[in-house]
Parts: structure tokens; sequence; C-alpha cells
């Protein structure tokens, strides 16, 4: 069961959004805001997992408030996955009619010796392209390196975002995956964002996004 509420915005007013989502796998309860300061209160149950979740709302200043009770006695995809769709859903609600949003973003990311780049567009059409090898096949106790992909896949489909990810180079297991959150933090920041040479109009010749 899912239960959405919608966003807002004004001159006054922040873009928010609130999901619940229970289901046999996970209990997640998810609070966010588009035009915060970066702050979050995150927990998963999976350290690393924290971690990156932590480094997406400083970089993107959109505050996050997470709380996520999954199956790992299993393992973590199911968490990793519906905290994907979660927060997917939570975009997509506070983006509301998206009047005004700058709409795409991009960023390149570099970590020491790994660089990485993302591009998206909330463009309603969900599609992802990722393209990162991981030399290691897991980060710390839980978090293994392929569910960052179905993260991923679960933000794009449930925000409708067409999102592309890629780590150009890069050595170290656990800096390529920080570069890959940060770079879509980053992106994701500059999309949100509101234009104010848009004066509020939908960011789509077609009417419609």
């Amino acid at each position: 069961m899912t239960e959405m509420h919608g966003s807002r915005y004004s001159e006054d007013m922040t873009r928010m959004a609130t999901i619940t989502r229970t289901t046999k796998e996970t209990d997640i309860s998810l609070h966010l805001n588009l035009d915060g300061t970066g702050q979050t209160r995150i927990s998963t149950g999976i350290g690393f997992f924290d971690h990156m979740l932590e480094q997406l709302g400083k970089h993107s200043l959109i505050d996050l408030d997470l709380q996520v009770k999954g199956d790992l006695h299993i393992d973590a995809h199911h968490t990793v996955e519906d905290t994907g769709i979660a927060l997917g859903q939570a975009l997509k609600q506070a983006v509301g009619d998206k009047a005004g949003l700058t709409r795409y973003g991009h960023a390149y990311l570099p970590m020491d010796e790994t660089l990485s780049r993302v591009a998206l567009d909330f463009s309603g059409r969900p599609f992802l392209v990722f393209k990162a090898k991981f030399p290691l096949d897991r980060i710390g106790e839980d978090m293994e390196t392929e569910l960052f992909r179905e993260f991923f896949q679960a933000v794009a489909s449930a925000s409708g975002l067409t999102l592309h990810i890629e780590n150009l180079y890069g050595e170290n297991t656990h800096h390529i995956a920080e570069s890959l959150f940060k770079a879509f933090a980053k992106a994701l920041k500059m999309a949100v964002s509101i234009d104010p040479r848009a004066a509020g109009q939908l960011p789509s010749t077609k009417g419609l996004l």
C-alpha cells in the first residue's frame, strides 16, 4: 500500500512530498523537501547505503528523512529497490506540474582517481542507461554492488526520469559508487531548481510533461 501527498510550490512555500510504502518485504516512511538545505535523517539498516543517501541529500540540497525496515535477514535487494521506488515517487510528487522547472540536469563528479557523469531529464518517460563496473561485488557486509543499478532503475521508473549514469573511469569500488551518487545529486539539484525566467511556464513545447 502506498500513500502519496502532493507537492506545493509558490514564492512562500516549499515543494515537499511524503511517501509511506508498506509491503510484506519492506516498511518505508519518506519525507523530502526539494527546497531544503541538505539535512538528512537516514536509516535503512544498510550502512553503506545510508552513507550514499546522506551524500545524495547533502549534495542535492534536498532535505531527506527516510526510515526503512526491510527483510535484511534474506538480503538487501528488497530494501534497496523499494527505497528507490519510494524516492522516485516522492520526487514525482514534489516537482508537481513541473511549471517553471529547469527540468534537465547534468554533472561530472571527480573523486580521487574516479570520474563519473550523470545526465537526467524529468521527461515523464522513465529510462535508465547505467554504465558502471565495480572491481568488488560487495562494499561492507551488506551492500552488493549490483544493487546500485537496481536502485537507480527504481528511482527512474517511479519518478518518470530519463536517467543516464556512467562511470568514465576509476579503480576503487567505494570511490566509483560514491561518485555516482554525488553526480546524481548534483544533476538532480540542477534539474529541480526553479528557473526565474520561465515565469511558471511548463518546460516543454508540447504543453505536457
